[in-house]
């Protein structure tokens, strides 16, 4: 049976409570311990950032932090990087294995960096070889690193974007990291005019490999997410509501599953997916071919996460979101985590929960 959770108190750093309720999949508490990992889903639409985990004294955990426009989320180990409206930040658990905080959370990530980038509409965030953050810089239509001196530096844009220039054009939204580097990128065109991309919104999303600046596949509607794994590249095709994959060399498109909802936020563990759902606004993504794809299968569109067997295409577990949160952004596994909390820039905590390295 799924359980509604109910909301935490405002204060403490949380975003104020909306009228939001939670269900789940009744195998999904079971299915999380199994596989060792924990949730991460981003809402930028508000302000959210969500750690789902297994509560030690039973059911689920759902940690929630405002972050003003939780965009990209990157999971290296106990290191997570989130893209925000205005910064990415930097966040890491240095509890070791047998601590706990309140006897419930086995991991506590505290931002540790902050780094300003401006309102530059940040999506995609990955961490290079190096440990770096490299983040997707829509309204700029390129790929950044952190600059010491500067809101960003550019490291590559699509061969069809002319120049560099504040005017999203492409809606260069996703990228694939792999081998510590990006690999591949998604964009809803290869409009090169302010905002040309609406008019691209059905069929004008491609894919493009970063190294050779080729577009390895076309005729998507709004992809996003694309990602690398076990040496198979996967991409979200937004507009029609399915995890695909695509044939590196061929750009060949295959549909592994129909999502209920426009779909962004994509990650993998073992032979499994989550995938990230929202309510489309329709005003602006109106026309699109989910609308008819919702229509067949008699459904309406939904905010949450799916976890998707890959080896039959159908859903495992599930986690749903019900009232005024309905966009998600990303979402992400986190390995090794049983149930995790975060604590938002204006936790009055961060003034108390003081780590020392070497002790």
């Amino acid at each position: 049976m799924a359980e509604e959770q109910p909301q935490p108190a405002a204060g403490q750093g949380i975003a104020a409570p909306q009228q939001v309720t939670y269900s789940m999949s009744p195998g999904l508490v079971r299915w999380l311990a199994q596989a060792g990992v924990s949730l991460a889903l981003s809402s930028y639409q508000s302000g959210k950032f969500y750690l789902i985990g297994r509560n030690p004294r039973g059911g689920l955990l759902v940690d929630e932090r405002l972050f003003q426009q939780a965009m990209g989320i990157a999971v290296a180990g106990r290191r997570i990087a989130l893209a925000t409206q205005g910064a990415i930040i930097e966040m890491v658990s240095a509890l070791s294995p047998d601590q706990r905080v309140n006897e419930i959370y086995d991991a506590c990530f505290v931002p540790r960096r902050i780094s300003p980038i401006g309102a530059v509409d940040a999506h995609d965030v990955g961490f290079d070889a190096e440990g770096r953050p490299v983040f997707v810089v829509t309204k700029w239509n390129c790929l950044a690193t952190l600059s010491e001196t500067h809101s960003f530096r550019p490291v590559w844009r699509p061969p069809f974007i002319s120049r560099l220039v504040a005017e999203d054009r492409c809606h260069l939204n996703g990228m694939a990291m792999e081998a510590g580097a990006p690999a591949y990128v998604t964009a809803c065109s290869r409009s090169d005019t302010v905002d040309g991309w609406r008019d691209r919104r059905a069929d004008g999303g491609v894919i493009v490999e970063v190294a050779s600046g080729e577009v390895v596949a076309t005729g998507l509607s709004m992809p996003h997410s694309p990602r690398v794994h076990q040496g198979r590249l996967f991409v979200l095709n937004s507009g029609t509501g399915e995890l695909m994959e695509v044939d590196r060399k061929t750009g060949e498109k295959t549909a592994i599953c129909f999502c209920p909802g426009f779909v962004r936020g994509l990650s993998f563990h073992g032979g499994f997916a989550v995938v990230g759902l929202s309510r489309p606004r329709y005003k602006r993504f109106e026309g699109l071919a989910l609308d008819e794809k919702l229509k067949a299968a008699d459904s309406e569109a939904w905010t949450g996460a799916q976890i998707i067997d890959l080896s039959t295409g159908s859903v495992a577990e599930w986690f749903r979101i019900d009232g005024a949160v309905m966009e998600i952004y990303d979402a992400a596994f986190v390995p090794g985590v049983m149930c995790g909390m975060s604590l938002g820039l204006a936790a009055p905590e961060l003034a108390t929960f003081v780590t020392v390295e070497g002790e």
